[in-house]
């Protein structure tokens, strides 16, 4: 983008988000896993220029560069509906770092699956992690209550066990060697279709809020809360997939090289290694598939859910939009 600081909307996209190729370059551009390592101070600092600029107060001392920087450190670190500075594990950014984040619980998984305890512990803590990623990356106009993130996070964790036990029990007996290997990948998709759900069971129960084209409220909506989720839960499966249905391929042809088998401490490092290269790139490629601000058709919510639709025609004085908008989350 051209032009001088005193112009730039700190809202609007630097890409063209209504494309699958604008929606990963803004991720990718967001996700940089560099701004994990800044201070709060700093992200603070970010804030108050995009506050300044959406009160149309510009710093005549930013160069457009400079205005686009601080708009990427908001953007990574700041919930879209709550401008609150959100939990650092929970960002996006975290999932894609080289750091202790997605990669290293990842590469944990597929390193040591063999054994019941190891399979508990390393989905213990995936889902652990997976549920401050799921809150924090929620629609936050929906409040949740400390003892529905408490049930929700249990039940969470527990489905992921019984399913990560259930298949490594299952296909120790009757699988080949390289499908066993896939059971970290079958337990991570089962606990996907919990874990995200349960952690924003709120807004399926009640519904989220909807807008209309200009972004006012006109109403609440539990079909927008289903369509959101679900499109979250597919994203964060093929956010996982590649690094973990390639990476057991290469593992198992690897494992029989003669030198290879020499230094078998590669093999956990090698593999989290390898996690980090995938999520770097698939985290902004699961993130882009669906736009973060969807649609949702006002006729559908006439049939399936008349109560709320008739809520909207009264908040409207009857001037329902025929399509609503809303954060689906990440």
């Amino acid at each position: 983008p051209c032009g001088t600081a005193a112009i730039i909307d700190v809202d609007k996209p630097l890409f063209d988000v209504s494309t699958f190729t604008g929606r990963f370059q803004y991720y990718a551009w967001m996700t940089d896993p560099r701004t994990v390592l800044l201070s709060s101070d700093r992200l603070l600092q970010a804030k108050q220029m995009v506050d300044k600029y959406r009160a149309g107060e510009p710093s005549k001392q930013l160069k457009p560069d400079e205005v686009h920087y601080n708009m990427k450190l908001y953007n990574s670190a700041f919930h879209p509906d709550t401008g609150e500075l959100q939990n650092f594990a929970g960002r996006m950014s975290f999932q894609a770092s080289l750091v202790p984040g997605g990669m290293l619980i990842t590469g944990g998984m597929l390193a040591f699956y063999r054994t019941v305890p190891a399979v508990v512990l390393w989905q213990f803590l995936n889902q652990s992690f997976n549920a401050v990623v799921n809150y924090t990356n929620r629609n936050a106009n929906s409040p949740t209550s400390v003892k529905q993130l408490g049930v929700a996070y249990v039940s969470a964790t527990t489905s992921a066990l019984i399913a990560a036990i259930g298949c490594k029990n299952y296909w120790s007996k009757k699988a080949t060697p390289i499908l066993q290997r896939y059971v970290p990948f079958a337990a991570v998709a089962a606990a996907n279709c919990v874990n995200i759900p349960l952690m924003r069971q709120n807004e399926i129960l009640h519904g989220i809020e909807v807008k209309n084209a200009d972004g006012d409220v006109v109403g609440q909506s539990r079909l927008a809360a289903i369509k959101g989720i679900s499109e979250v839960i597919f994203s964060r499966i093929t956010m996982a997939a590649p690094g973990m249905l390639v990476l057991p391929i290469i593992m198992q042809r690897l494992e029989k090289l003669p030198a290879y088998k020499r230094i078998k401490w590669i093999n956990a490092p090698f593999q989290t290694l390898m996690v980090g290269c995938f999520l770097c790139f698939m985290v902004p490629t699961a993130c882009a598939i669906f736009p973060q601000q969807c649609g949702l058709d006002t006729s559908t919510m006439r049939t399936f859910e008349p109560e709320l639709y008739d809520e909207m025609v009264k908040r409207t004085n009857g001037a329902v939009p025929k399509r609503v908008y809303f954060n689906k989350g990440l």
